[in-house]
Parts: structure tokens; C-alpha cells; sequence
């Protein structure tokens, strides 16, 4: 298992690049999607946040049950928050 340490990067640095990539296609998509790029941008705010506060918060008890559980989740949501931005263009 890695640190929280470098997890919390990890977290921060994927967050960044999905941020990036959606300024990205914003900046291509038509004016009627702009709605949707805004909630998209602030969607992956949220799933910083989220992250990074379960991290710094870790049950007690099993703890690889607990860090299972949480790359599962970010997985799934990097991968909603993917298919999002595709859908833009």
C-alpha cells in the first residue's frame, strides 16, 4: 500500500489532468454546452475533495478493506467523470 502521502498526490495529479483535459474540450465544444462543462468542472472539484478527505479520514478496523474500497470507487468515478467529457465533442 502507498503512503496517504502519495496518494493524496496521486489523487491531486489525476484530478488535475481530467480538469485540464476538460478546459480542453470547452474550449472546442459548442456555446449550448457550456452548461455542461461547468458541471462537469465542478464535478471533478467534488471528487477532489471527497478523495482527499476519505484518505485523511481512514476507518479503523481493516484497513486494506477500506483502501479496497476506495481505489474502486475513485476508479469508477475517474471513469464516469471520462465518459462525461467525451461526450462533449
Amino acid at each position: 500500500m502507498a503512503s496517504r502521502k502519495q496518494l493524496k498526490k496521486n489523487v491531486n495529479y489525476i484530478t488535475g489532468e481530467l480538469f485540464a483535459e476538460c478546459m480542453i474540450n470547452a474550449s472546442l465544444a459548442s456555446k449550448e454546452n457550456q452548461g455542461k462543462v461547468d458541471e462537469i468542472l465542478s464535478d471533478i472539484l467534488k471528487m477532489q475533495d471527497e478523495f482527499i478527505s476519505r484518505i485523511s479520514h481512514t476507518e479503523p478496523g481493516n484497513v486494506k478493506v477500506f483502501y479496497r474500497k476506495f481505489l474502486k470507487d475513485f476508479n469508477q468515478e475517474v471513469d464516469r467523470i471520462i465518459d462525461e467529457i467525451e461526450s462533449l465533442k
